[in-house]
């Protein structure tokens, strides 16, 4: 087994650069880590990751609790695990579907919470005051919908983003915009958010908010998409455009469209949010808000990186980029 010492004895370095280099401290020149990182490539060292966590006091794991029934939390998923493999931590990922149980078992229990270094949180199911009380029990980042008291936080402006996908659509001459998404959750705020920013682009364009354009739905699944497209095609005078509040609501909506003999864009156009893959391969191709999902999860990870070796400064609200890609399923023409 190729030791340290012989990585150090090749690069013509002390033990304790090497140790350095291999547990990626700061304080180690650039000439330096280059030197010594090429005598552990010619040697083909590999860290004994067992004997180092104990060392340092730490698991090296790091918990990603999530629901992955909507895409979106997927490709986000891939983008934490790659930014934390970078930094020598392990993630293993919990799915909770935003089911308040779920995310009980996982977060609260303390046999369970020892095994990792910190957590990187969605949380959708759990009460405000359920919330309070888990903060500080250990390294965390919360992601997305809900602020915690306490806990670092990494987010878009939802708000901002709802009201450019709505004021794309105004700007096309749509008047009777509808918006699918609101939902009622104990914990959570993205559809209030993006509710307001919806309302915020229709008083923009002097359109009046109409009540029966605005659509709740239980889950922002296909089939509730698709359900409320469809009491909306039933109104007397259906929407000309329609604002979903993520990809697969609106991928429901554009099937129910489609199955009344209807045309998208030209009779309907739809927008959504979260620029999941799939949108990119509907017919038409979707419209949606691209949440920066690498951003994002290197801001998760760097955050809570730094609260596990020790940073005991007061929470903070970090925020991601995102963009407005507009292309079939609003204008008919290719983005």
């Amino acid at each position: 087994m190729v030791t340290q010492r012989d990585v150090a004895r090749l690069a013509g370095v002390s033990v304790r650069t090497v140790s350095n280099v291999v547990n990626n401290f700061a304080y180690v020149s650039e000439e330096t880590r280059a030197q010594v990182q090429r005598a552990l490539d010619e040697l083909g060292y590999r860290p004994n990751v067992a004997a180092r966590s104990l060392n340092r006091g730490r698991s090296d794991l790091l918990a990603l609790v999530l629901p992955l029934d909507v895409p979106y939390f997927t490709e986000l998923a891939a983008h934490v695990v790659d930014q934390a493999e970078e930094r020598g931590y392990t993630v293993l990922i919990d799915r909770t579907e935003g089911v308040a149980e779920r995310e009980r078992q996982i977060v609260m229990r303390r046999d369970r919470s020892a095994l990792f270094d910190g957590f990187i949180f969605s949380p959708l199911g759990l009460t405000p005051d359920e919330l309070r009380d888990w903060a500080g029990e250990c390294p965390a980042v919360t992601l997305g919908e809900v602020q915690v008291e306490g806990v670092d936080h990494v987010a878009i402006d939802d708000t901002a983003a709802a009201r450019s996908a709505t004021a794309h659509l105004t700007s096309l001459g749509r008047t009777r915009i509808a918006a699918i998404g609101l939902v009622d959750r104990p914990v959570g705020n993205t559809a209030a958010h993006r509710s307001a920013g919806y309302r915020q682009a229709l008083e923009e364009a002097g359109l009046p908010l109409r009540a029966e354009l605005t659509v709740p739905v239980l889950r922002y699944q296909r089939q509730d998409g698709r359900l409320a497209m469809e009491r909306l095609l039933d109104l007397p005078e259906p929407p000309d455009a329609v604002f979903c509040y993520n990809d697969l609501l609106a991928l429901g909506a554009m099937r129910a469209i489609l199955a009344r003999g209807l045309r998208v864009p030209q009779d309907i156009a739809v927008a959504g949010f979260d620029g999941i893959e799939e949108g990119r391969f509907a017919t038409p191709p979707l419209t949606t808000i691209v949440p920066d999902k690498e951003k994002i999860a290197e801001l998760a990870v760097r955050r809570l990186l730094e609260r596990v070796e020790g940073d005991d400064s007061p929470p903070v609200q970090l925020e991601a980029p995102w963009r407005l890609m507009v292309d079939e399923s609003t204008t008919g023409v290719r983005g």
